[in-house]
């Protein structure tokens, strides 16, 4: 019965997955409903407001195709309460469903240990952690967010195979990308900024590569823009501050707000206080993107989860060196002409 249950839950997490950078803040579910080893009805929570997965997975099937046989699989513990929508053990309580098997307990208070008990008190047969060590990686942000009261941090950088992250900028007028990646690999860090709630660069970062830190070679939502200039050097004219998403400008002057730019006066620019800040304002996940001294002031600091690291087919041979992991990446990709590594901190 392992065995069966451990296959029906893996489909569970290929449909939660389905849901990456739509749901946000809330977590990625998948939902299957079998009968007699064949599965009947299925769903994942596809948009933030929209049906939950247990919801969408009911709404499937017909009524009379529920027996006492049924079980629902669930990549996450059911909510018992009203949010947006209506409590999902409701929905499987009066759907008449009497066996239900779960991935993961939901860590955020509102929820924790209270569907489970729900479902129980309703004379449903409940069994928990199948595929838990996989159910909780998938909403490694949402458990970040809410374990360690901060988003979960990725940074990400591009660097040349003899190290440099950039060339060195000898006037305020030499703006502009120096490309290291191939340009197919732009597409894939659309597709990463689209699965994260925020972007995050430092001052210099703006001053000189002018970037949008939008998507726009991928299909998805633009995350929030996070500028760090704690003194305000930066022009709201560029491309950072365009009206293609929002953005946040971390400094130690002022708090105000033009348009689609927020002004947020912080004590000192920190990886503390900008990661509670993020927190403060329910964001669960950032993307960090540069410069080598933001980068490195996060590595320092212990104040990351995962690292992607882009090496491209090129030398500078001077310039701004890269920062430093010291650690041993866990996965390497060959993309097209670079190589990606990806580290993980713990």
């Amino acid at each position: 019965m392992k065995r069966k249950h451990e296959q029906f839950m893996r489909r569970c997490l290929n449909l939660a997955s389905l849901g990456i950078g739509s749901v946000s803040p809330n977590p990625m579910v998948g939902c299957v409903i079998v009968n007699d080893g064949i599965i009947i009805g299925e769903g994942y929570h596809a948009i933030n407001g929209g049906d939950h997965a247990e919801v969408s997975a009911i709404k499937s099937i017909k009524n009379d195709e529920i027996s006492d046989k049924t079980i629902l699989y669930v990549s996450l513990e059911p909510c018992a309460h009203f949010g947006k929508t209506p409590p999902c053990t409701k929905k499987i309580i009066n759907a008449g469903i009497k066996n239900v098997v779960i991935g993961c307990k939901d860590i955020n208070p509102v929820v924790s240990g209270k569907g489970v008990e729900e479902l129980k008190k309703n004379n449903i047969h409940v069994t928990e952690g199948v595929l838990e060590k996989e159910c909780i990686e998938i909403n490694k942000r949402f458990f970040t967010f809410y374990k360690k009261r901060r988003p979960y941090v990725v940074l990400k950088w591009a660097q040349t195979k003899d190290g440099f992250l950039d060339r060195t900028r000898t006037s305020k007028k030499d703006v502009g990308v120096n490309w290291i990646s191939a340009p197919e690999t732009k597409s894939l860090v659309h597709k990463w900024r689209s699965e994260e709630q925020a972007i995050l660069v430092g001052r210099n970062t703006v001053l000189y590569d002018n970037p949008s830190l939008t998507v726009r070679e991928w299909e998805g939502k633009n995350p929030i823009r996070i500028v760090i200039d704690s003194q305000l050097q930066t022009d709201i004219k560029g491309n950072a501050f365009s009206d293609g998403a929002k953005t946040l400008i971390l400094n130690r002057i002022e708090s105000k707000t033009i348009d689609n730019v927020e002004y947020i006066k912080i004590p000192e620019t920190s990886t503390k206080l900008i990661l509670e800040e993020l927190y403060k304002r329910g964001i669960q996940s950032v993307l960090i993107e540069g410069g080598s001294r933001t980068l490195q002031y996060f590595i320092i600091d212990r104040a990351w989860d995962e690292a992607r690291v882009i090496v491209g087919d090129r030398y500078f041979e001077d310039g701004i060196k890269a920062p430093v992991i010291s650690k041993v990446p866990c996965d390497s990709i060959n993309f097209g002409e670079d190589k990606i590594f990806i580290y993980n901190r713990t």
